[in-house]
């Protein structure tokens, strides 16, 4: 337990680190305290803080800095931003996020994420199963045939097929309506099923055709199990990362691999309003020195997935809490509106 004084010395060392970068010294923090305290009692209350493991002394500096313990009372108990002082989501103009298909407004939200951060900007894909409302082929050159879906959203897949015998389009056509007229509706997967058993009173090719392409929509299903990244070259302006090259590659690793980002934006689906992960406090970040503020969004009021700010421990956490909260309402908002 810490007394006041000792909660305004450690906000304040916490405040100074995250806007100059330097570790805090005894002088610094007595002035930027604002407190009648002597230098004396200042080092006294910086010792206790450091045999807590809340603050650190680096090896070329006389100065403090804050440790993921720090960092985390810190976030925890000692920021003024709170969700009810940030604006409503109908205060927001929904057209910062606009796009005919969802996945052009996720990506836009990655974007807004990081141009607003200065960091890295990512969304979960929402999980969900792939409905079919159209399906159209086009014949192209060489044996290859265009498949489009379209699913009730107005999303649309294309996806090229490469098929052994050559299909005239009125034969494509012939597949489609066939499609069209008994499966609309009904999720790929369920179409792939229905397809597999009445494969015999089809014609062969054209069963053959129908099936390969909801195959190629399944695994596009799938792949929805994904995150989208944006602004990962911010972290090479970062000081704090800049300096160790074998460290910036692991991080590029992860933005690439993406698993554990599911993982921790998967923990994060579940909460309730802006969650704050600090690397050294949290087992869900990879790496000590990296943060993470996420939170759930909503299509018309039920959760679909997580986005969130990823950036150094020393980010500043007030204005990234709202950045990420106003994110989350904007995508809300631009995916519940009607297509």
């Amino acid at each position: 337990m810490l007394d006041d004084r000792s909660k305004h010395l450690l906000k304040t060392l916490v405040e100074r680190y995250i806007a100059d970068g330097q570790p805090v010294g005894s002088r610094t923090l007595s002035r930027a305290a604002g407190l009648e305290l002597s230098p004396a009692t200042i080092r006294n209350v910086m010792s206790d803080l450091e045999d807590l493991g809340l603050i650190a002394s680096p090896h070329t500096s006389a100065g403090r800095v804050p440790t993921a313990r720090g960092y985390r009372l810190f976030v925890d108990t000692m920021l003024t931003a709170r969700r009810d002082e940030l604006p409503a989501a109908e205060s927001m103009p929904t057209a910062t996020l606009q796009g005919e298909q969802p996945r052009q407004v996720l990506n836009q939200a990655a974007q807004l994420l990081s141009s607003l951060s200065h960091f890295v900007g990512v969304v979960r894909v929402p999980k969900r199963a792939s409905v079919f409302r159209h399906i159209e082929f086009l014949s192209l050159s060489q044996r290859r045939v265009l498949v489009i879906l379209v699913s009730p959203d107005g999303e649309v897949q294309n996806h090229v097929i490469h098929t052994q015998p050559e299909f005239e389009q009125s034969q494509l056509q012939e597949a489609a309506n066939f499609l069209n007229a008994h499966y609309a509706g009904l999720t790929l997967s369920e179409v792939r099923d229905r397809l597999r058993t009445e494969v015999e009173r089809l014609r062969g090719e054209i069963a053959a055709l129908m099936l390969q392409a909801v195959e190629l929509g399944t695994e596009s299903e799938a792949q929805q199990d994904a995150v989208l990244v944006a602004g990962e070259r911010n972290l090479l302006s970062v000081s704090d990362f800049s300096h160790d090259l074998g460290q910036l590659r692991r991080l590029f690793d992860i933005f690439e691999q993406k698993t554990q980002l599911m993982r921790l934006l998967d923990v994060s689906h579940q909460a309730d309003g802006v969650r704050i992960f600090i690397g050294g406090d949290s087992r869900g970040v990879p790496f000590e020195d990296l943060s993470v503020v996420s939170a759930p969004y909503t299509v018309d009021g039920a959760v679909v997935g997580t986005l969130g700010v990823i950036g150094p421990q020393r980010m500043p956490y007030e204005r990234m809490i709202q950045i990420v909260d106003i994110t989350a309402k904007l995508l809300g908002n631009a995916l519940s509106q009607p297509r």
